[in-house]
Formats: C-alpha cells, structure tokens, sequence
C-alpha cells in the first residue's frame, strides 16, 4: 500500500479517521474510539501527517503529537483501543502506530547517519546523502506464540512483567536464518527445556507494539521435564484444562486464541482472566 506523504501538510479541510499519538497513548474521541471527521488538530503548529491508507473509503491520517503541544483532548491506551475495535479496523490502527514508529526511528540513515526525507507517495524514508541513497522501510518483526499441549494440559508461563498470578502461552522472536517452525521448537527448549513435536500453524496478526507480526503455533509435548530460564520467564507449567489459572482476556490476542481454541477442543469454558 503506498500513500501521500508530507512534512507540513495543510489539513484545514481534511476529514478521515485520526490516529493521533502522543507519548505511549492514542486521541480518543467522546465514545472511546478513534475520532473520525475534520481535523481534531486545527490551531497547532504544523506537524508531520502521514496518509496511511483507506477504511471504509475515508482517508487514515497518522499523526505524532508532541508530548508538549498544547492540546487538551483525551488520550487513553492504544492495546485497550485495539482490543475494543472490530477486526477490520485493528489493520488501519495497527498500520498508522507501526508507521509512526518507524517515522520516530529512521530520521538518520543507519548506514552513514544522514538524515533520511520522505520523497513521492511510498512509506519509505530516504537518506539525503546521496553517495549512500539508502533507502528506509517500515521494519516487520516476526515473532512465534505457541500453545503446547499434553493431553488435557497447556503448557503456559509467567514473564517477569506480567501482573501477579496471571499466565500466558509462550513466544519468542524469530531469530535471523531460522524459519518460524525452527523458532517454536528453540524458543521452547531455551525456556522451559522442553522438546515438542507435531509443530502446525495457527494464525497470524499484526502486533504494533512497537512493530511485530505474530505467528501462531500450537504443538505436542514430546519429552523433559520443565526447567525454567529465569533470564527468559519467572515460571512455567502445564495446566489441566479444568484447572487453568488466571490469564489475559484482550480477545483480539493471539493468545487468546490460542487458550480459546484449546478450551473449546475440550469442551470447556473460558477461565479467569485479566
């Protein structure tokens, strides 16, 4: 997808649907989603605009705002937003945070630390230098989730960060010169000392946070015994399906697709979460 570009544009009359950052969060409108209409910006200093794409047939502006501009609306977490937004509107969200990422880290070539300018309508940033002329993309990350199973029991873990008592699938990213089958077996291995087999896919979603691609997996247990990497998760263990633990409830995670599917193979309900 290519889109129009500009360092300063003049937006008076635009209307389309806004993502707006600041810092870690996203301009909400009065309903708690993602304001759509003339420019909600109007009287700042001109900022740079990025025009990624379409929803609906209206345009998708993506714009930074400075933590210090003098703007007075609401801004709330962009992984709640996601989670609240029907499926079709994740891409566009997850598009304008991505791009704007990649916008905020590529202003300097990394090759030879010109700066880099956007010049025509692609979402790529090109280095002024032009004995360098490198040219800049969005950056895609890989990253495999996987939901290993023994039986009636899912193997899950806790990182460090999560919130007391609540658990997850494990995931990894892929590392260079491996495929996403290779990356679920070591990143099982490295965590928890475990082997697996039977490795299949699942699914994939886009993950802006800052700029992954998840790639679902689900696998058989096949041997060890569990032996934690306490540089890599707190803790790990497999769950009967009846006795899960607490565990992440943003329905728009791979994860919880993952643990969802498994309870449904069971016939069990969801359990506990956060």
């Amino acid at each position: 997808m290519t889109a129009p570009l500009s360092d300063t544009f003049d937006l008076a009359d635009a209307r389309g649907w806004w993502f707006v950052q600041r810092g870690r969060e996203v301009l909400l409108d009065e309903t708690g989603g993602v304001p759509c209409g003339p420019n909600p910006l109007l009287g700042l200093d001109p900022l740079p605009v990025l025009q990624v794409g379409e929803f609906d047939g209206i345009p998708c502006f993506a714009v930074e705002l400075p933590l210090d501009a003098p703007f007075g609306g609401f801004f709330g977490d962009p992984k709640r937003l996601y989670d609240s937004l029907p499926l079709p509107a994740r891409t566009p969200l997850s598009r304008a945070l991505e791009v704007l990422e990649w916008d905020r880290t590529h202003r300097f070539c990394g090759s030879c630390g010109a700066p880099t300018e956007h010049r025509g309508a692609a979402i790529v940033r090109h280095c002024s230098n032009d004995a360098c002329g490198r040219e800049h993309f969005p950056r895609v990350s890989p990253v495999v989730i996987m939901a290993v199973e023994r039986g009636e029991e899912i193997l899950l873990g806790r990182s460090h960060h999560f919130p007391p008592g609540v658990y997850s699938v494990l995931a990894g990213f892929v590392d260079a010169g491996e495929s996403a089958e290779q990356a679920v077996h070591r990143e099982i291995f490295e965590e928890t000392a475990l082997t697996i087999r039977d490795v299949r896919y699942f699914a994939s979603q886009p993950w802006p946070f800052p700029h992954s691609l998840m790639l679902g997996f689900q696998a058989q247990w096949a041997g060890g015994e569990i032996v934690c990497d306490p540089r890599e998760i707190e803790d790990a263990a497999f769950f009967h399906v009846d006795r899960l633990p607490k565990t992440f409830r943003f329905s728009s995670t791979l994860s919880f697709w993952l643990i969802q599917d498994f309870c449904k193979r069971h016939g069990r309900p969801w359990p506990d979460g956060v």
